[in-house]
Order: C-alpha cells, then structure tokens, then sequence
C-alpha cells in the first residue's frame, strides 16, 4: 500500500499537545491498495477506482459445505453438485430449489447434460458416473475402478469423455442400445486428468496434473499438445464463440479435496480485513516490475488458446487463487477466486477488474445462464446470480491502518463521483471485533471532513455508494499523528579492549533530498547507515549499540558513565548521530566502569514532547597499567642447561599469557607454575638448554586481560 507522510498542518485538527510523533497521511489510490480491502456490490477496475458492481443475488443455499460442480440446462435449470455428502440439487429459473439426487459418494465432482436432459455426476473418491433422469432417478452409468472422477463432457458424436485420476486417464462411453459401452479413449503419463470440454467440431480437450498439460483429441482420437504450462495444473478449460480456448492453470494442485468426513471443520474463512502496517518515515523502494511471462511467483495463470494454434499468456497473479473459468462476451474470460470469493474480469488485452465479491470463500464454478452469469460457492455452498443491471447500493470496507500507537485522527478527504459517502470507525484490537467504535456518522464533505472515530491504535473506512446514477470513488486520504513512542537502546555490544571503531565516510546525499523531508531510499539511495571499521586502537574501549523508534523517528545518542564506585554518571559523549563510540582507554583511571547509553528523537519532535530510552552496560574493566615482573632468583645452572624464575604481578586485573626469550630470539610460551596464568599474581620458571660458556640474556614478557605487556630479564653466566 502507498504510505504518504507530510506536515499537512493546515489539514489537520489535531492536538499537538499530546502527540509528539510528526502528522502523516494514509492514501488509499492503487488497485493493489484498494484489492486489500473489501468489496460488497461494487467493482474495482484496473486503476483502481471503485464503483457499483453488476447486481449479485444469493438464489439458492444448498446448506452444503463445498459446491463442486454445476450445469445449466436449456430451460435455465441450474445443476448443482456438492460435498462432501454426495447430493444434486437443482434449481429452476425462478430460484426454486431442491434436492434432485442423493448419491453414494462423498463428493459430486463433475456434472454434464445428456442430449436428452438426462444429467451424468461423477464421483469421488470411489470414482463412478451416474446417469441421473429428470425424475432424480439415478444409477450407475459408469465404474471404471478408478479413484477420481474430475471431468465429464460429451463429446459431439454424443458419447460422453471421462476425466479420471489418480491414474490419468480418458475414458469414453456411449450408449448402444440403452447399454453403456466404454473404451480406454487416452491413457496419458499425467497423475490426474482435471478438466475436459468439447466442440461442435467434434474436437475434446483436456487440461492435466502434475505437468500442466492442454491437449487436443480430434475425432480420430489421436492427442495433439496444444500447451505446457510451467505451473502444474490445469483447473478450468472454457470454449469461446470465436473458436478460441481459455485454460486456467494453477501453480498448486487446487483438485477437488481428499476424502474427509463430512462433519469436518470447513476451512477458516478469510478475514475481514487485512493489518497495513505503517512506520514513520522509513520507506522501501519499489519493487522492480517483471514480465507477466515470468512465473516463477504465479499462483494463478490465465491462457488464450488461439484457433490458428497460437497462445497468449493473458494474465498471472502470484497473490490470487483462481478456481473456477468462464468464457465472456465479446472476449476474455471471468475468473472465479477461492480468494474472498471474487469474481475477476479479464479481458484480452490482460486487463483485470474485479467485478464483484460474494460472502463465500470461493467461487468454485460460474456458468452462463439463460439471460445472467450463474456462479456457485462453497464454504458455504450457494448459488449466485450475476445481472447485468448494476446494484442499487454497495459498500467498500478498507484494510486496517495500523499507526502503531494511539493516535489522533485529522481529517478525511476523497476523490468521488456521484452519490458516495464515507464513514470511520477506530479500535485498538488487530481485527475488527465487538470493542471496536461503532460507523461514525456519515460524512459527506470530500474535500476534508473531520474524522470523529476515538483515538486508538487503528482506523477503518468505509464508503457507500448508491444509486441509481452512477458513482464511483478513486482515492482516499487520513491525516493521523500517532501518539509518540520512546526509542528503545535493544543492546550493547562491548568489544575487546584495543579493538577500535572508526566511521567509514557516509554516503553523500543531495542536501535537496533532506531539507525536502522525503526519504533517501525513493531516489535509489538504500540506507545512509554505514557500518563502521574495526582497528587496532591501544587501550581502546568501543562500544556498539542497536536502537529502535516505533515512530520511525530519527534519533541521537548520549554517552554516560561512572566508576562502580560512584553513584551518579557523567557525561561523556553528546549527540551522536552514529551507533558506536571508540573510547581512549588512557582517558580513564584504572577501574571497574559502567556505561550509559541514551536514545533521544529530539530530531523528529518538539523539544518539549521529546522522549529518550537507555540502556546500561555492565560493569567494565579499565586496566591501563601494565604487569611487573621481576626475577626471583638467581639463576641455577647444571651441566643439561639453567633454570630461571620469575614473578609476575599485575594490579587492575589478571595475567593470562607468558613467554620467553634468549638473547632478543624467538619467543617461547611459558606456563605459570600452578600450570595456568589466570590470577593478578604468578611465578614462572624457565627452564633453558643453555649449556655454553659466556652470558645470556633471559627476558620474561607476561600480558594481562586488557593487553597490557610488563617484562624483565635475568642474566645467566656459565
């Protein structure tokens, strides 16, 4: 969603007083922005502007969990199959419905109509066809002994083409004389075959899983492949006027589900509404557009299958899931969603409309009835008639801002036509329940109404739209200023002494860009934070913090500290804009010291409504002194070489390590006598192969825990 901030002072009616985080904007303009929301008798088109969808009537409740399948016969009689306990019903013009067929099986996954009104039903999960007659007499037509029955056609010679998984296969039966016959028409390398339709020319084609596979069976009953599509199923496949073929392919298999007990729980509906997170000023870029034939992401793909041969990639989606195809006139199709339930408009040119949105959570099939769309749902499974004359009234119920704090709501204005009214309501719960302020009163003053919603974390809008003139709405913007949040210090990391920080030069930015107040990352820029460089720094203490603002305000740092000893802090660094202090070691006594670091948004705010955080370090140790280290005793020689000892002390805190050297040579680790150096004071004996005459010059270098060196050195004479 685009988040547009600004100082709209002039727009706002907020008290300053009691907010400190700076006034921002929520404009809703974008399809993709207003997709989030939802839609109940309006349409969004492809720039995103709302308007009064086609009118949508609930005519038939099956009280069934899933509607499967369905067909529509010449008198206008509505067939529909269900799951999961295995009924047809049937619906007549009017919207009168009732049971016509209870079948044995837990699902009706595929319907047909017989040139003679008699209605075939596939099944599954035991895999039979049906013969249903218009009394709702059914019988066994077909058993193949296979698991799934996913399509069914008849094909023009008025045989009827089955579509079976999980063995991939295409049967074809036809009646001689009243006596079912089949035949193994294709027995394909795909697990299931899903989808089947077939002409006037006598040509059948299928659309499989798990290869997305469309191929074409002439009447000579030989395949021919007409696509293979990178997503894995083929769901859907509609026949156009023009001879040309749309197939819905899917990037998962979207199948009619695995056999479940009937009295299992139906899926979580989709939520009401979507949380859009808002954050001050922080901003990413955009990102970068790709190819609608780049499926790599797709979810959903729609094809058009040209009767030269050819084929077009009309449209993809890597958010919606499509389930459902229906051929449109004069061209594209319309896409039946098991997202919200919605209908999409695609037309050939790739452009998509969101034509109207049911109360299901999937539209599972659309048909063309005698003089309206029929469209069928499940969760719960309804029957839904789509006219052509628009809606006397519709309402669009935004995604939730989240401001991240209570915040004060400014003013609203938008961009409409005709009679279109907005209302608010404000919460401080993620999803929109019972604790929730109730619509505010209507308003209709569009260029800046006060929004009269409580202060609370997040805000809805809605908007109605009435008739019968039309009326349309193409962007809405709240002015908010969200209570202000103290940064938080998250940690401090400590690093080991004589390791130092250096900043490493910024990245320059147009002086412009910041008096503007927009954000770096919209002119390609993608952070201004350059970590910094280690060094060796002797005796350096450096610090490294993380810090947070809800608000997204920018921050400052203080620097504090006192010694273990000491009750109060003082200052020692003010104002930093970086994260990370490098500290002269030679600046402070020896001793144990605890550090403060504070986190101001004195940048971003009003000095007097300014807040800060801190966090405080444990106690560290300053050690610039070095060890002493004095030889103990003389020297004691012996015809294998001599032995030499040591002592070593060190006051501000531990001796870790030794070595020796003879005569300015290699050095040579050393363990303390006790076997490790691990305490302010250690002996080291030093025993050397010196065997030669003359003098030798035996040096000692020890180091305590800071890196501090001390040495002495003792003459051996032999």
């Amino acid at each position: 969603m685009k988040i547009y901030f600004a100082a709209f002072f002039t727009l706002l009616s907020i008290t300053l007083s009691t907010t400190a985080a700076g006034p921002a904007v929520w404009t809703v303009s974008s399809k993709s922005d207003v997709l989030r929301g939802d839609a109940r008798g309006v349409s969004i088109d492809d720039n995103g502007t709302i308007s009064l969808a086609p009118k949508l009537t609930e005519i038939y409740k099956t009280e069934q969990s899933y509607i499967w399948s369905s067909t529509v016969d010449a008198a206008g009689n509505v067939y529909v199959g269900t799951g999961g306990d295995g009924k047809v019903f049937r619906i007549d013009a009017a919207g009168r419905g009732a049971l016509f067929a209870d079948l044995a099986e837990l699902n009706v996954t595929a319907l047909a109509l017989g040139r003679a009104g008699e209605v075939y039903a596939g099944t599954s999960p035991d895999g039979k066809v049906y013969r249903i007659d218009q009394s709702g007499a059914a019988s066994v037509y077909f058993a193949p002994a296979e698991k799934y029955i996913w399509s069914l056609a008849v094909v023009s010679d008025g045989s009827l083409a089955v579509a079976t998984g999980d063995q991939g296969r295409i049967y074809k039966v036809r009646a001689v004389n009243a006596t079912p016959t089949a035949s193994l028409l294709f027995d394909t390398s795909e697990t299931h075959v899903i989808s089947l339709a077939a002409d006037a020319r006598g040509n059948l084609y299928a659309g499989t899983d798990s290869n997305g596979l469309v191929m074409r069976f002439g009447s000579d009953g030989k395949p021919f492949g007409l696509l293979d599509s990178p997503l894995r199923e083929i769901h859907d496949i509609a026949l156009a006027a023009d001879g040309s073929l749309y197939v819905l392919a899917l990037g998962e298999s979207a199948s009619a589900p695995k056999p479940v007990d009937a009295s299992a729980a139906a899926p979580a509906a989709t939520p009401a509404s979507l949380i859009v997170s808002v954050e001050k000023p922080v901003a990413t870029a955009e990102t970068p557009a790709k190819s609608r034939y780049d499926l790599t992401s797709a979810k959903t793909a729609v094809y058009r299958l040209l009767p030269d041969g050819g084929n077009d990639l009309l449209w993809a989606s890597p958010t919606v899931s499509g389930f459902s195809l229906l051929a449109n006139s004069p061209g594209g199709v319309i896409v039946g969603t098991s997202d919200k339930g919605r209908l999409f408009s695609i037309g050939n040119d790739g452009r998509e409309k969101l034509l109207v949105q049911t109360d299901a959570n999937q539209v599972s099939t659309i048909r063309a009835g005698l003089s309206a769309m029929i469209a069928t749902s499940s969760n719960p499974g309804s029957v839904y008639r789509l006219g052509s004359e628009p809606a006397a009234e519709g309402t669009y119920e935004s995604a939730v801002l989240d401001a991240k704090a209570s915040a004060s709501w400014g003013r609203v204005w938008w961009g409409s036509t005709g009679s279109v009214t907005l209302q608010t309501r404000s919460g401080n719960t993620e999803k929109t329940d019972e604790t929730w302020s109730p619509w505010s009163t209507t308003l209709t003053e569009q260029k800046g109404a006060q929004v009269a919603s409580p202060t609370a974390r997040y805000l809805q809008w809605r908007a109605v739209f009435k008739g019968p003139s039309p009326a349309s709405l193409s962007e809405v913007s709240i002015a908010f200023a969200a209570r202000n949040i103290a940064p938080e210090v998250l940690s401090i990391q400590v690093l080991p002494t004589s390791v130092g920080l250096v900043a490493n030069p910024p990245i320059q930015i147009d002086p412009n860009i910041e008096l503007s107040g927009l954000d770096p990352v919209t002119f390609g820029i993608a952070s201004t934070v350059v970590a910094p460089r280690r060094v060796y720094q002797r005796g350096a203490t450096s610090l490294q913090w993380n810090a947070e603002d809800r608000n997204g305000d920018r921050l400052v740092y203080d620097v504090f500290y006192r010694h273990s000893g000491e009750a109060g802090f003082k200052p020692l660094r003010g104002g930093l804009t970086e994260t990370f202090i490098a500290i002269d070691g030679q600046s402070l006594a020896d001793g144990r010291y605890v550090f403060k670091i504070v986190a101001r948004d004195t940048p971003s705010n009003p000095g007097s409504l300014a807040l800060e955080g801190e966090r405080i370090t444990e106690p560290i140790s300053i050690d610039n002194t070095a060890p002493t280290v004095a030889a103990v005793s003389n020297p004691v020689t012996s015809a294998s070489g001599a032995r030499v000892s040591f002592s070593a002390t060190d006051i501000g805190s531990y001796i870790i390590r030794a070595e020796y050297s003879i005569n300015g040579g290699e050095w040579v680790p050393v363990y303390a006598d006790d076997g490790i150096s691990d305490s302010p004071t250690e002996r080291y004996t030093i025993n050397t192969d010196i065997t030669g005459g003359g003098e030798y010059a035996v040096t000692l270098r020890v180091w305590d825990v800071n890196g501090n060196a001390g040495n002495a050195r003792t003459i051996v004479r032999r």
